[in-house]
């Protein structure tokens, strides 16, 4: 991923348009009329060997001809063209360009790059509308219209969608820092342009529409960077399961690419809508109600029924309505007439005049039930509806934000809305919009609290064997069996200390069966065991509840029966002989793993038993989990109420839950060869779980493994002791969760050490700051502590040294501070030592910093570590340090 040579797209000093045209209906003559009606301030240059003049203005016969390199190229020549092309826009010095061009083959696609390549001339398309930028009057697409300025950026796919999207938007007075049609991403995609958003000041809120992602692990890295910045809102076509491969197990058939996109996102942090409409919904709520914590609403109207159309929206929506406190009850009481609702919604009455508004606002003021006001208000003939907006705005816009507005009507309540929009209140139309606004960013606080999480690959309390398991693995592949026979994957779960059923196997021979059940005891299950059946049941291979040695062999002879009129393809390999397991609580679930062609290795949850598809009660997510990630992952399904305690039924052993399901996402780290895993049923109670049923398929070509994972999980391989000064060190990469402990590190550090490191001396932080500092992306960011423990147990970080990887991999900017305590004592030093050795291990080329020219002890280590001093800036007071890796 690169966002070098971005900022030539989105801020060009000037534009060239190869293949403008003045033939009427032309996309060369739609592209140059758009650029000169938008108002681009800077040199705009037309290319076409065939005319000199287009609306007056002066044509170029090639790029060579241009009196000036153009920094922007907007390409709309016949395909064969455009390599030669960018080749002489290279050669200028252009540094982007738009290559609206459809119809590319691939020789001419990749001719284009690699045209582009030597000078790094960035390229948006082909087959693209085009982009906008209405800040800087910058129209460089055929769009039929331009965009509004504001501060949402939209990023798109689908050209078709980009047009429609300027339309719908213009209609309703919405604006754009920036529209880019994406086109095929030949090289600027989806993770470059996150890189980029993200830090933009102009852009408040993102907006993607999505119709595939090619680079799984850069499109989570760049998503979980921007997430932690602003709002990132993903509209995504396709959630219908037509289309979708059939696959051999319950995972495999249950876990669609859409419902991985859906797990990636969530996981990024970012909030995934259906239409454009919730798109704006989202972006006007996220952006306005960030500081706003609150899951439940309170609904405050002057309308009976506006109420109960609240109130069912949030049903439906699973969104509770708050109960209101006895204080909070009382002092409604003392404002309001003595009909009004006494409850949650807060009817106050349609002849209500602006008194009685500000007045329940107020009493309402301090109660836990009001962190969340829907006001929902329909015009009367009593009081102007502007009226009460204006009194209500100053009191509903206060910080944390807590109201949303719903000004049902028309023309009579236009101003009302207007009026809380300017005060900074989100409106809807209807109270259904508004409820499904408010769930839409319950849900974004919940998916940004998976942003945080950053768990190691290995994170199960048991060890598994591995050896064990690598052995049943390379006699499988070295016999060239995918699938592993129901003993040996139950066999692998033991390893990983996942619970199983006592089985047997025995061969095809109803004696051999009666032994092994007796050995067993009764009552026992009789499954068929054959390479060519994965569902037994389906073929009548399951047998439950055998009582006696009768019932076994009477079963032993009708399995085989069925199985030989069913499928008489099928070798028969023997039975498998298992315990009867019956809990009189326990629930039938099912956990899996399979591999998505995009974004790797993903563990499935849900509902389990033989008509696990039919019901599709399941939920998605990437590994690595934790124990937190684990039960956000339970919590997603329908199934997850009954774990819980209800009549005479104890809860289930969700702690015995989540160990399965660490244990299977540690399962595919340590396993690269692992393609799907069912454990189906997986029966959970309140004496914890025990897998009845298990399959699992292998490929040698290693799909899985913590390098196929799209999030790249907690280096816990970079962790090292270290001696120092005669005390007992950790070095290691910092986590999320360091984030109090790393406050407590900043503020015993001197002012004057802060500022030599940050060029500032401010020692308050804010924490969203903070947050940035501990929740790095370690795909992107290298971060170490030195750290002690304490005589309480509690960890204390000594110092820190962190690099900024540029997204090339060609360049880190690094920085590093210790306790003002500790310096000079060489522990800086040792972190710089694991610094340099961490980057050199990536592949980093060169290691650079900012240094100010006063920070002797930094040019000192600096000097003594290889550093060559780069550049002076004497104005600026700083020196310019690079390494060579």
């Amino acid at each position: 991923m690169s966002i070098r040579n971005l900022d030539s797209l989105f801020d060009p000093a000037s534009v060239a348009v190869i293949g403008a045209s003045g033939r009427e209906g032309s996309v060369g003559a739609l592209v140059w009329r758009n650029l000169r009606a938008a108002g681009f301030a800077g040199p705009r240059f037309a290319v076409n060997p065939r005319a000199q003049w287009i609306d007056g203005d002066e044509v170029h016969a090639s790029v060579a001809a241009l009196p000036e390199a153009p920094e922007l190229a907007v390409v709309c020549t016949p395909p064969a063209a455009v390599p030669g092309v960018i080749a002489e826009l290279a050669a200028r010095g252009t540094r982007a360009a738009v290559v609206l061009t459809a119809g590319l083959d691939p020789v001419q696609r990749q001719a284009m790059l690699d045209a582009a390549r030597p000078t790094l001339l960035r390229i948006l398309g082909p087959n693209c509308i085009g982009l906008q930028v209405p800040g800087i009057g910058l129209d460089a697409s055929f769009a039929h219209t331009c965009a509004l300025k504001g501060e949402l950026a939209f990023v798109s796919q689908s050209g078709a969608l980009v047009t429609a999207m300027l339309d719908w938007a213009r209609g309703r007075g919405i604006g754009f820092s920036q529209v880019v049609s994406l086109g095929e991403h030949a090289d600027v995609d989806f993770g470059d342009m996150l890189d980029y958003l993200a830090s933009d000041a102009k852009t408040r809120a993102i907006l993607l529409y999505i119709e595939s992602v090619q680079s799984a692990r850069k499109f989570m890295s760049a998503a979980r960077a921007a997430a932690r910045n602003k709002p990132v809102i993903v509209v995504k076509a396709g959630r219908s399961q037509q289309g979708q491969r059939a696959a051999a197990s319950h995972t495999g058939a249950l876990a669609g690419s859409d419902l991985v996109l859906d797990a990636a996102i969530r996981r990024a942090g970012m909030l995934r809508v259906d239409t454009l409409q919730e798109l704006f919904f989202a972006a006007e709520t996220l952006s306005r109600w960030r500081g706003n914590r609150a899951e439940r609403l309170l609904v405050l109207t002057n309308g009976g029924g506006a109420g109960v159309m609240a109130a069912d929206a949030a049903a439906k929506e699973g969104i509770e309505l708050a109960e209101i406190g006895p204080e909070a009850m009382a002092r409604l009481d003392a404002v309001l007439p003595a009909n009004w609702s006494h409850g949650n919604p807060v009817d106050i009455i349609g002849d209500a005049p602006v008194d009685r508004y500000v007045n329940t606002l107020e009493a309402l003021e301090g109660d836990a039930a009001a962190e969340a006001v829907l006001f929902v208000h329909a015009p009367t003939a009593i009081v102007p509806s502007a009226e009460i907006a204006r009194a209500l705005a100053p009191r509903a816009s206060r910080q944390p934000p807590r109201m949303l507005g719903c000004w049902l009507g028309g023309p009579a309540v236009e101003e009302a809305g207007r009026i809380f929009h300017d005060a900074g209140i989100a409106c809807y139309p209807t109270p259904e919009d508004a409820v499904r606004a408010f769930s839409m960013l319950v849900a974004y606080r919940r998916n940004q609290a998976q942003l945080l999480e950053a768990p190691p690959a290995r994170v199960a309390e048991q060890a598994p064997d591995l050896a064990a398991v690598r052995t049943l693995v390379q006699a499988a592949l070295a016999e060239q069996r995918e699938w592993l026979s129901e003993p040996e994957a139950k066999a692998v779960l033991e390893a990983c200390g996942i619970p199983v059923a006592s089985t047997r196997t025995v061969p095809a021979d109803p004696q051999a069966a009666v032994a092994a059940a007796r050995s067993l005891g009764y009552p026992v299950a009789l499954k068929i065991l054959s390479p060519q059946i994965t569902h037994k049941s389906d073929v009548g291979g399951v047998v439950l509840d055998l009582e006696d040695d009768a019932a076994v062999r009477d079963a032993v002879q009708a399995v085989l029966q069925r199985v030989r009129a069913r499928r008489p393809d099928a070798q028969v390999a023997g039975f498998t002989v298992q315990t009867m397991v019956r809990r009189a609580h326990a629930r039938e679930l099912i956990v899996g793993a399979s591999v998505d062609a995009v974004f790797g290795p993903v563990i499935l949850f849900g509902q389990g038993g033989v008509a696990v598809e039919v019901l599709a009660d399941r939920a998605l997510a990437l590994p690595p989990l934790n124990a937190p990630l684990a039960r956000a992952l339970v919590e997603r399904t329908r199934v997850s109420r009954l774990l819980a305690a209800y009549r005479d039924t104890p809860a289930a052993d969700a702690a015995a839950l989540t160990r399965v399901l660490l244990a299977v996402s540690q399962l595919l780290a340590d396993l690269p060869e692992l393609a799907e895993l069912d454990i189906n049923p997986l029966l959970v109670d309140e004496r914890g779980a025990v897998a009845l049923d298990a399959r699992i398929r292998l490929s040698a070509a290693r799909p899985s493994g913590a390098a196929h994972f799209a999030i790249q999980p907690y280096p816990a391989h970079e962790v090292e002791p270290l001696s120092w000064q005669g005390r007992a060190l950790t070095l290691r990469p910092i986590r999320p969760e360091d984030e109090a402990q790393h406050l407590e590190f900043l503020a015993h550090l001197a002012p004057e050490d802060i500022r030599m490191r940050v060029f500032y001396s401010r020692r308050s932080i804010e924490r969203t700051e903070l947050a940035r500092l501990t929740q790095v992306d370690y795909a992107r960011e290298v971060a170490f502590v030195a750290v002690e423990q304490g005589a309480d147990g509690q960890e204390k970080t000594l110092g820190v040294a962190r690099a900024v990887i540029d997204p090339d991999n060609i360049e880190a900017e690094f920085g590093i501070i210790v306790r003002s305590e500790l310096k000079g004592a060489g522990l800086g030093e040792r972190l710089m030592d694991k610094l340099i050795r961490t980057l050199r291990g990536r592949g980093t080329r060169r290691l650079t910093a900012t240094v100010l020219v006063e920070n002797a002890r930094m040019l000192d280590l600096a000097r003594e570590l290889g550093f060559v001093r780069q550049a002076s800036r004497p104005g600026e007071g700083t020196v310019e340090l690079s390494l060579a890796l």
